[in-house]
């Protein structure tokens, strides 16, 4: 099977939009001569256990047709599996999601012809993969996380999603109104930090929240989690520096820190405070975390202009 593809598609990504495209995406693969196992899920997590029965079957190559929470879930497969080396799996994307947020880091194209194109060209990079344990329970993530303000949006979203990426931002903001802040003891680089804070963000990619570049990145295989802490912004601060989210300059806002490091432990000081974290856009749990990086832990196709 090394060189046929397992596609996972999530019917549910982008507004549902494999419906009307999955006859164009399977004539791609056919117009391409690539080789597939065509795969749609049909519950929440489905992805895992795709992954895991196409393992023992010999597929070493995975495309996630959906967003990306499709994606989180197909690498939380890769990584929770114990067959064959991560290091030897290899995944591509083909974009339908309402965010698209990791495809933005290597300039993946939306276009599903160009996107399977990247497929037959194989161009393909180690990327670090992250990694969450919390009380009850741990995930991998592949792009940006966080805990906080962070996860209070990302719990939040669902109800806004059919507006599409700018639902990211009105549910940041409308969220300003009646999220309270907590206060976080931060291990970092041997170091305990004492912070009143909106959230702590943990990433290995560079966009996150429907295109905002919110943490200090440099590269994907480096070894290193980019961490941001977001002291005390408001309201008044988030709509005034709209541009900075984007942009990438938020991170030298006089109220935000940023750190490059392997582990970080998080201990939110107070219970009451509902203290939600997130991973590539999906809720993980609550309370206290500790992350930590896992280097060129998977092969991705990517695009070469990247």
């Amino acid at each position: 099977m090394a060189n046929k593809w397992y596609v996972i598609a999530n019917p549910n990504a982008g507004n549902k939009k494999l419906k009307s495209l999955k006859t164009k995406i399977k004539y791609q693969f056919e117009h391409y001569n690539i080789k597939y196992t065509f795969k749609i899920t049909t519950h929440h997590k489905h992805e895992i256990e795709l992954v895991h029965i196409a393992v023992k079957q010999g597929y070493t190559h995975f495309v996630s047709v959906g967003g990306d929470g499709t994606l989180h879930y197909i690498v939380n497969g890769i990584m929770t599996q114990n067959i064959i080396s991560s290091h030897k799996i290899v995944v591509g994307v083909i974009p339908l999601g309402t965010g698209n947020d990791w495809v933005k880091t290597y300039n993946i194209s939306k276009n599903i012809q160009k996107a399977v194109e990247l497929l037959k060209k194989l161009n393909t990079t180690h990327q670090d993969i992250g990694y969450l344990e919390l009380k009850n329970t741990s995930r991998y993530f592949n792009n940006v996380a966080g805990i906080g303000y962070d996860g209070y949006v990302v719990n939040k979203l669902n109800r806004l999603k059919l507006l599409g990426s700018i639902a990211y931002l009105l549910s940041g903001i409308s969220g300003m109104l009646c999220y309270k802040k907590n206060n976080y003891d931060i291990v970092i680089n041997n170091e305990t930090l004492k912070e009143k804070c909106l959230m702590v963000l943990f990433g290995i990619c560079q966009y996150s929240g429907g295109g905002m570049k919110l943490t200090n990145y440099t590269a994907t295989s480096k070894g290193l989690l980019d961490i941001t802490i977001a002291k005390n912004l408001n309201l008044y601060d988030l709509i005034k520096n709209i541009k900075k989210l984007y942009n990438g300059s938020i991170i030298h806002h006089v109220k935000v820190k940023t750190y490059k490091t392997t582990a970080l432990l998080i201990t939110p000081k107070s219970t009451e405070i509902n203290s939600y974290i997130e991973a590539d856009g999906e809720i993980v749990g609550t309370g206290e975390v500790k992350v930590s990086i896992h280097k060129n832990a998977i092969q991705f196709v990517i695009n070469e202009s990247s």
